[in-house]
């Protein structure tokens, strides 16, 4: 799935194409993804300008003057420029048209949306409560060990809360308690304010990096122009079951927890 690294590259990609451009045409070929597509999509968007393009955790926000379409990527959802006349494939299920160019929402299993909302996008339900962004200043280690105040649930669950903080999915996760030297099982409870700290100055870094290095590679996921993201080869822990650890040379275990899988070393992490 395309976590927030991703989502935030594919933002930083399309703005630039679509950001003052007038919406000349909305093509809806499959008007059943996650959610159906609104009919009055076209009548909402076409003939007006891209105002901006933001994120609220995996979500994209594209606004114009009245309203905004919000944009999920789902389990393998992404989103291209391309031509005019570039044909669209089998799973190419939305297209925004523009006079010269497209912006074209691909989505082989259709767990992604396209929604619209009239108004302030914060007021619609799937992003009232929501917790804060993780490169914001409101995520820090007070806020952390206060909300984690008597959670007997895993640190690395915890972390992976949307309520409790947006964005951090299972590959970041895995990566930010490595770093902080945090074992995954940790009750969330039991952690030290200190600890939080570091575990929050984790988060920041590896995301920053990630979105630095253009999100991970994942099977699913090609950035706005078609080419991978770099990260995927700079990761410690996840997906490195079995293998050495960087850091001390003890074998990365893997666990499932919470239903994910969870990596980790029991050397640097505790």
């Amino acid at each position: 799935m395309p976590e927030l690294p991703e989502v935030e590259t594919t933002r930083r990609g399309i703005e630039p194409h679509i950001c003052g451009k007038i919406v000349d045409e909305v093509i809806v070929r499959q008007p059943q993804l996650r959610w159906p597509v609104p009919s009055l999509l076209a009548d909402r968007l076409v003939g007006n300008a891209i105002l901006s393009v933001n994120r609220r955790a995996k979500y994209l926000l594209i606004a114009i003057d009245g309203g905004t379409m919000i944009m999920h990527l789902g389990m393998s959802g992404s989103l291209r420029m391309v031509t005019a006349d570039t044909p669209p494939g089998k799973h190419d299920h939305v297209d925004i048209c523009f006079q010269e160019s497209v912006l074209r929402f691909h989505d082989p299993r259709r767990f992604g949306a396209v929604l619209w909302v009239d108004g302030d996008p914060m007021g619609h339900k799937l992003l009232q409560q929501l917790g804060p962004e993780p490169l914001s200043g409101a995520f820090d280690g007070e806020y952390l060990h206060r909300l984690a105040r008597g959670r007997k649930s895993a640190v690395k669950t915890f972390l992976m809360n949307g309520h409790v903080v947006v964005g951090v999915g299972n590959i970041y996760a895995n990566e930010a308690l490595f770093q902080a030297g945090i074992h995954p099982k940790t009750a969330a409870g039991k952690i030290s304010i200190n600890r939080y700290e570091r575990l929050v100055e984790a988060v920041k870094a590896v995301l920053t990096e990630a979105i630095k290095q253009g999100g991970t590679t994942l099977r699913d996921f090609t950035r706005e122009d078609g080419k991978p993201g770099y990260f995927a080869q700079q990761l410690n822990v996840y997906g490195r079951g079995g293998a050495n650890c960087l850091v001390c040379g003890g074998v990365i275990k893997e666990i499932r927890l919470g239903q994910r899988s969870t990596f980790y070393c029991s050397n640097c992490q505790n």
